[in-house]
């Protein structure tokens, strides 16, 4: 009985970005770390990951079976021809079609990456107008509008990310229904503001209000995946807002608190909440860097991946021998 009752438990996951670059040509974005770093990162290709750590990422996330959320860069960090690179590179890698949050993007450019891609996200932030001046000011809408059209003649889906803590409130909430019906929207990810040092917030949305854009949402579009972004220091709400109606979770720094006390607590909170965690935040022991010679990539390229994997392992188990049983 109690394996039948295991068989019908809600299964959810935690999902992972994946940064390529720590650079963006906006850099403008008031609740952005990049924001911050704008006058010391002037050029792209200095703030840009190497291809081998990328794809080192990627393996780990297929293993510990942690869904890549999208992979992420600023405005202008990469050409075109550069980024369809490391878009079919990890998609060899990773084995599934991806989601890309790059900026917006064009029609022909989406065309080409067709064959990689499940869909593209658009950094909405916010659907108050007021909030968006202040919030990312260089940023406008119509824009994004104009990507999703673009997807919605290819054929490719579509995501957007909410943060909540700019200064909206709940009566903005009609805003984002309204946004998502016109849009027909797959996806959505809310983070909760995670105040950065340097820039004017000070503080996070409170758990109740978290919830209540998530329920909402929700109780309109039963078919829509929701994704929600906390942090370890609220890593009590993913119970919630699993309840409340969250496919997934994201935004927690599974590397380096791999095993930790945070990451058995949110594995101990989805099982309170009765719902299955597919893979794992605390077991690396399917992880064969090997495995690695079994793509494609060349000879040079494999053997950095490798070694690559190799520092994120011995972070796996340096997160684990520090943590201990604590």
């Amino acid at each position: 009985m109690q394996q039948d009752s295991q068989l019908i438990r809600p299964k959810t996951r935690f999902e992972r970005a994946i940064f390529l670059s720590w650079y963006c040509s906006v850099g403008d974005c008031s609740f952005c770390y990049m924001s911050t770093q704008k006058n010391l990162i002037t050029d792209p290709k200095r703030a840009r990951r190497r291809l081998e750590s990328i794809l080192a990422e990627a393996f780990l996330c297929k293993k510990l079976g942690w869904k890549i959320e999208f992979l992420s860069a600023g405005y202008g960090s990469f050409t075109m021809t550069e980024l369809m690179e490391i878009v079919k590179s990890v998609h060899e890698i990773y084995g599934e079609k991806l989601w890309l949050n790059v900026g917006v993007l064009g029609e022909k450019i989406l065309e080409r990456m067709k064959p990689y891609l499940e869909g593209a996200c658009g950094s909405v932030e916010s659907l108050n107008p007021d909030v968006r001046k202040i919030a990312c000011p260089s940023k406008p809408l119509k824009d994004i509008e104009y990507m999703f059209n673009a997807c919605n003649k290819l054929g490719l889906k579509k995501s957007m990310t909410i943060i909540l803590g700019l200064g909206e409130t709940l009566k903005d909430i009609p805003l984002l229904l309204e946004f998502i019906k016109k849009h027909n929207m797959d996806k959505i990810t809310f983070y909760a503001l995670n105040p950065t040092k340097g820039t004017i917030y000070t503080k996070g949305p409170e758990t109740d209000y978290f919830l209540e854009w998530v329920k909402k949402t929700r109780d309109s579009f039963p078919n829509l995946e929701i994704v929600t972004g906390s942090w370890v220091n609220r890593e009590d709400e993913i119970n919630h807002l699993l309840k409340a109606g969250a496919n997934a979770f994201t935004k927690f720094p599974s590397i380096k608190l791999f095993n930790s006390p945070y990451a058995r607590r949110i594995e101990k909170e989805i099982k309170s909440a009765g719902f299955l965690l597919e893979g794992t935040l605390t077991d690396y022991s399917k992880i064969d860097p090997n495995e690695i010679d079994n793509y494609s990539f060349s000879q040079e390229l494999r053997k950095k991946i490798k070694e690559k994997l190799v520092i994120y392992l011995s972070q796996l188990e340096s997160s684990e021998a520090k943590w201990g049983n604590a």
